[in-house]
C-alpha cells in the first residue's frame, strides 16, 4: 500500500457516479496518492453505489480509498481508511473499532491540542486548516502556517494541509514539511484533472520527498 504522502483528493457533492468515477480516475493516473470519499448530500444508497465503485479504482491503482465520517459504511466496504473530523467519534473509538492496520485521520483544524490528542490516540495522520477560503467549504481561516513545522518539530506522523489549496497556495505549507495536500476544487474543478494532479505530485518531487 502506498505511504501517506503527497496529492490526497477528496470527493466534491457530485450525484453523477460516472462523472466522479472519471475525474478521479483521471486524477490518479496523473499521479494523485490517495482518495477519500466525502459526499456530505447523498442518499445512503447513492453513497454505498459511489463509495463502492471508487473502492474499485482505488484498487485497481492500489490506493488508499478513506471514507469521510461513515464508519457504517467504511465496515461494510473493509475500505483501507477512515477520516474523522471534530464532531464525529474520537479517534480512541475508531481505532478500536477498526482494528491497528487501518488507517485513521483526524482533523485537527488550527489546534495542536487536537493533534496532541490524535496521536495519542492511535490516529494514522493528522490533517490542519484551513489555511485559505475554500470554494467547497465554509469555515474560519485562522489557521497559521507554523503549526505544520510545529506539528512536524513535535510528533513523528503524516500532515495533511486542506483548505483553498492551488498548486501555488499550498507550496509554503509543503516547505514547512507537510507530506500531503488534500485538494477538491483545484483537481475535480480543473480543465485538465491528470494535469492539475500531475503538476500537485510533482511539488514532493521537486523537494526531494
Amino acid at each position: 500500500m502506498t505511504k501517506l504522502s503527497g496529492l490526497y483528493i477528496v470527493t466534491p457533492d457530485w450525484d453523477e457516479t460516472e462523472r466522479l468515477l472519471s475525474v478521479t480516475e483521471q486524477a490518479l493516473q496523473g499521479g494523485a496518492n490517495i482518495v477519500q470519499y466525502r459526499h456530505k448530500t447523498a442518499s445512503p444508497a447513492l453513497r454505498q453505489e459511489q463509495a463502492q465503485a471508487l473502492q474499485q479504482l482505488c484498487r485497481q491503482y492500489q490506493k488508499p480509498f478513506i471514507i469521510n465520517d461513515h464508519l457504517d459504511l467504511f465496515l461494510a466496504l473493509d475500505a483501507d481508511g477512515l477520516h474523522v473530523g471534530g464532531t464525529d467519534m474520537s479517534v480512541a473509538a475508531v481505532r478500536s473499532l477498526v482494528g491497528p492496520d487501518k488507517i485513521v485521520g483526524a482533523s485537527c483544524y488550527g489546534d495542536l491540542s487536537l493533534a496532541q490528542q490524535a496521536v495519542t490516540q492511535g490516529a494514522s495522520y493528522i490533517a490542519f486548516g484551513g489555511f485559505y477560503p475554500s470554494r467547497i467549504k465554509k469555515y474560519a481561516v485562522t489557521t497559521p502556517y507554523e503549526i505544520v513545522s510545529t506539528a512536524g518539530a513535535t510528533w513523528h506522523i503524516p500532515k495533511v494541509v486542506i483548505g483553498g489549496m492551488t498548486l501555488e497556495n499550498c507550496q509554503p505549507l509543503v516547505q514547512q514539511g507537510a507530506e500531503m495536500v488534500a485538494v477538491i476544487s483545484s483537481v475535480y474543478m480543473a480543465a485538465d484533472p491528470q494535469s492539475a494532479a500531475q503538476s500537485f505530485a510533482q511539488l514532493w518531487d521537486d523537494a526531494g520527498k
